[in-house]
């Protein structure tokens, strides 16, 4: 081992150098990404005025996943925890099954954020071009789009590599602007028009709870939450993860979620009453110029110079959000070769503490994912339902350490035994039955995939982990996987008509009972097939090991 120390204590690794403010502004800035650009008429089209109760719905959902994490964060401060701590409790295939779903999920993300700038771009020059698919209005990528997409993913490249203290810095500066701008528009449109009869003239609830709940997966609100993730994944990058943790998973998420009811609702109220009238409702509300609907709707009341400011943000918000991504998608490659999980080229850091090879394979799978995914609205119910699975495993995880290291320091411990992290989880799966079938087998296509190259890295010896620990992994994770398969394919979201995809046999409120008891059947054989005290305490003081190799290194840094 004290061979392994010295070798270790020679390599660059990753640097502390996000502060309070630095770690609260990375989720932030990530949460106020695209989202918040195209979520409040999109969940207008779905749920109508009570999208308002969509956002609030999907805040406290996300709350529950984030306390979770907020608990977990400060036990074990590590860059890329949302891999690692299904490795501590569960081993080998559950951090990997994981950490590939995140892998995905992240790994699209900067592309979406790319692609929703050159949307509202299209203003100004052909980078979209409007098709129909599945029914559905889309902004697909042109030639001249896909070149500009290249040369931006490239920009998140070469920042990224300058190191994690430049992009807290650069990242700092962009969120208050995004937060200045966010909140610029929810001003201005109470201020220029409320017409507080658009709440009520085509119904409140014009598509039932199904639409209010539909809207959650489906209009990018749950999508405009995922950015919390961040206070977790840099937790190893942070000077005091104890205080910093905690603060920036939990405050973000209330922030943002007051921003955009805010924003929903000054929304609703500015539009012209005619617009409604001239659209029959709520499900054909539209734009002429609909790339851009914020600015379109300010550019309706008047305000000229309101619209400019949001087209100049459309390509400020998700870029910043896009760098955020290159970020944590090098470092979810990084943790999960530091797991063993995966190659262990993908660990190797430069002098400057930056996992270039991760950065460059981040670079190369943007550039593809543009292939299949040319446009905003065809990527995001994919990627909200990714990221949601990837924190699913968090309230397994901590009931788990409660029984494997009760004696852990907890500086943040999560109240009520186990009724959050049961709630956590039930969310979790409800988020992802609400996305439909037509995104949860594509979902599961990509577990499978994964499984594949799991096989190919294992023959090839491309992975270095021990053991795989099958069967504390697979109990839980492949019944999980089968049931939300299952379920997703009877149940009616989104509603079509019987043998149109879904089956539509559970309706939403079975699929609530149904998915319940789904939740505690697999939290039920997490909790009883963990590994045991003394192979999870092997794998905590792995990770220990490394966050004190870690610390050395950063002290002769600073």
């Amino acid at each position: 081992m004290a061979t392994h120390t010295s070798a270790q204590s020679q390599e660059p690794h990753l640097r502390r150098h996000i502060g309070i403010v630095g770690l609260l502004f990375a989720s932030v800035g990530s949460i106020i990404g695209s989202g918040w650009l195209f979520g409040a008429l999109n969940a207008s089209v779905e749920a109508g005025p009570a999208a308002v109760i969509s956002w609030a719905i999907g805040g406290v959902m996300i709350l529950l996943i984030a306390l979770v994490y907020a608990e977990l964060g400060t036990m074990f401060p590590l860059s890329g925890g949302v891999v690692r701590y299904p490795h501590m409790s569960f081993g080998s295939f559950a951090s990997y099954t994981t950490g590939w779903i995140t892998w995905v999920a992240v790994a699209t993300t900067a592309p979406i954020e790319v692609e929703a700038a050159l949307q509202y771009g299209t203003k100004y020059a052909p980078f979209t071009t409007e098709h129909t698919v599945n029914g559905s209005t889309v902004h697909t990528l042109t030639g001249l789009g896909y070149g500009i997409a290249v040369v931006l993913m490239a920009v998140f490249v070469v920042v990224n590599y300058y190191g994690i203290r430049w992009f807290a810095r650069i990242n700092n500066v962009l969120v208050w602007w995004k937060l200045a701008i966010i909140t610029l528009v929810i001003i201005a449109f109470f201020v220029a028009a409320f017409h507080g009869s658009n709440f009520t003239s085509h119904g409140f609830k014009p598509t039932g709870w199904h639409g209010v709940f539909s809207a959650i997966a489906t209009s990018g609100i749950v999508f405009s939450y995922l950015g919390f993730r961040q206070g977790i994944e840099l937790a190893g990058e942070t000077d005091n993860p104890r205080r910093n943790v905690p603060l920036a998973v939990i405050g973000s998420v209330l922030l943002t979620g007051l921003i955009y009811i805010l924003l929903q609702v000054a929304f609703i109220g500015a539009l012209a009453p005619r617009l409604l009238d001239k659209s029959n409702g709520w499900a054909g509300l539209s734009f002429a110029n609909d790339f851009g609907p914020l600015a379109a709707l300010a550019s309706l009341l008047g305000m000229g110079w309101l619209a400019v400011l949001l087209y100049i943000d459309a390509i400020v918000s998700p870029g910043d959000t896009g760098l955020i991504y290159t970020t944590i998608t090098s470092r979810i490659s990084y943790a999960m070769s530091r797991n063993g999980n995966a190659p262990a080229s993908l660990q190797k850091t430069t002098s400057r503490g930056v996992p270039m090879v991760s950065l460059i394979v981040t670079f190369f799978v943007g550039l593809i994912v543009f292939l299949p995914f040319p446009s905003w609205q065809q990527l995001v119910g994919f990627i909200t339902s990714a990221t949601v699975m990837s924190f699913a495993s968090g309230p397994l995880v901590l009931a788990a350490l409660r029984r494997q290291v009760p004696d852990q320091e907890r500086p943040f411990r999560l109240p009520g035994g186990h009724v959050i992290p049961v709630l956590a989880f039930w969310a979790s799966n409800m988020i992802v039955f609400w996305s439909g079938w037509d995104i949860v087998w594509k979902l599961m296509v990509a577990v499978l995939l994964g499984f594949v190259l799991l096989v190919v890295f294992t023959v090839t010896g491309r992975v270095t982990a021990p053991k795989l620990d099958f069967v504390p992994g697979a109990v839980w994770l492949l019944p999980w996987l089968v049931g939300l398969t299952i379920v997703s394919y009877l149940g009616n979201f989104p509603e079509k008509p019987v043998g149109a995809g879904n089956r539509g046999v559970i309706n939403f409120e079975w699929a609530l009972l149904v998915l319940f008891v789904l939740t505690i059947v697999v939290y039920v054989l997490a909790y009883v097939f963990r590994l045991s005290p003394e192979d999870a305490q092997e794998h905590i003081e792995i990770s220990r090991h490394e966050a004190e190799v870690t610390d050395e290194q950063l002290a002769g840094a600073h």
